[in-house]
């Protein structure tokens, strides 16, 4: 089965959100494709309203590894479980390089949520500074050395320079970095990284490649539609 899951990042408050889910249901989605949106927190319960009795998840972009304390500004799993959220994104590429997370701080994350039963997709990826130095694989082994497969787990390939930029891996990259992480562990794969309708069947197409975390354009529904097309 093929994902493809849209991070809205800080885009769509509750009202855009309930207007875009409105128009993902009624969209043109293809069988054989699990699709997920991750709105921010505020519209978390909107979209799950909005999305009731459809097979397409809502995942937060973020969750504590505690189930409760004075954790300011942080949600935890059975918070999120209680809206009706299905899983949550941890460890984006953004949230380690503006607030500060660590692999260890990602690691304990994605353990409370999985404890929780919530699905994760876990993101990792290397800047350009590593990529360009050839550190790729180090880096890319050191993000994963202390995640073990999970029936719930699924890991997201984001090179950094390619989020938010308009650079994309090409195929070939993708699928090689791609089989590096299932050498270490054993999960479904996601590629992140300016997906668009015009490159998401090339890079889909690639045997290691299980879907896509695709940002910017899951905030529009026909273009978000099309990517799930892509994956078909």
């Amino acid at each position: 089965m093929t994902l493809i899951a849209g991070n809205w990042k800080m885009f769509k408050g509750p009202g855009e959100a309930g207007a875009f889910c409105r128009a993902l249901r009624a969209a043109d989605l293809p069988d054989g494709v699990d699709v997920v949106v991750a709105p921010p927190f505020v519209s978390l319960a909107e979209a799950v309203q909005a999305l009731a009795g459809t097979e397409i998840g809502v995942f937060a972009q973020n969750c504590h590894w505690e189930e409760e304390g004075a954790f300011t500004g942080e949600v935890s799993a059975p918070m999120l479980q209680e809206l009706g959220v299905y899983g949550t994104i941890v460890g984006h590429s953004e949230r380690r390089q503006w607030f500060g997370e660590t692999d260890a701080i990602v690691t304990r994350r994605v353990h409370h949520c999985l404890e929780f039963g919530l699905h994760v997709i876990a993101c990792i990826g290397e800047t350009a500074e590593e990529r360009d130095k050839g550190a790729t694989h180090q880096v890319l082994r050191r993000q994963v050395a202390s995640l073990e497969p999970d029936p719930n787990l699924v890991i997201a390939y984001e090179p950094v320079w390619a989020i938010g930029t308009g650079k994309t891996a090409t195929p070939a990259m993708a699928q090689e970095a791609h089989e590096t992480i299932k050498d270490l562990i054993d999960v479904p794969m996601l590629y992140g990284g300016s997906v668009k309708p015009e490159n998401a069947a090339e890079l889909l197409a690639q045997p290691a490649i299980d879907g896509a975390l695709v940002g910017g354009a899951s905030l529009d529904v026909d273009t978000f539609a099309a990517i799930c097309r892509a994956a078909s």
